[in-house]
């Protein structure tokens, strides 16, 4: 066996081992409060959203981020639920969705405008160029949402599809802690 297919085969295992930590419930890598950097991060072009760059999570916001990818059937699934949870909450919460692909490569830019405006996305798409902020986060898969408090601390992060009310009640939840103080 080559050296390289080992390292590949240890960190798969590893990679394996800590989704199924997180699946069952025995690891969280968010239990400690620790707030994270922002990052930032160029937006895309879509409807009704200009290009710029934002700063992810936003500091002094409940932040609502998740990574998605175009070749992911999931991730479309979610748009539905998110554009009903961004319709009611997305003037009090920074509401982002996330690709890390690499554009530019296999799919452009352009692509990933064509996917959002087929889906009906009418919220801020933003490119993780570096991982950064997939790293920092620790997502290993997409879909992958994250709701961060004002401080950007991670309150809430699961993976796969969830419903709308399985959106709704954390970043609702994060609004309210921020609103009381607790």
């Amino acid at each position: 066996m080559r050296r390289r297919d080992l390292l590949a085969g240890a960190a798969a295992l590893g990679v394996a081992a800590g989704g199924a930590a997180l699946a069952i419930g025995g690891v969280d890598p968010w239990d400690d409060g620790e707030s994270i950097e922002s990052f930032d991060l160029p937006t895309i072009d879509v409807a009704g959203v200009e290009a710029e760059t934002i700063a992810v999570p936003e500091r002094g916001t409940v932040t609502f981020v998740e990574l998605f990818a175009t070749w992911c059937g999931v991730c479309a699934d979610l748009m539905d639920p998110m554009a009903s949870v961004y319709a009611d909450l997305g003037e009090d919460v920074q509401f982002v969705s996330v690709t890390n692909e690499p554009l530019g490569q296999t799919v452009t830019e352009a692509d990933v405008g064509d996917w959002w405006d087929a889906h009906g996305g009418t919220w801020p798409v933003a490119h993780d160029v570096d991982l950064d902020l997939t790293r920092t986060l620790g997502a290993s898969s997409v879909p992958y949402s994250f709701v961060l408090d004002e401080d950007n601390t991670v309150t809430w992060s699961d993976s796969g599809y969830k419903s709308e009310s399985e959106l709704r009640a954390p970043i609702e939840g994060a609004l309210a802690t921020d609103e009381t103080g607790w």
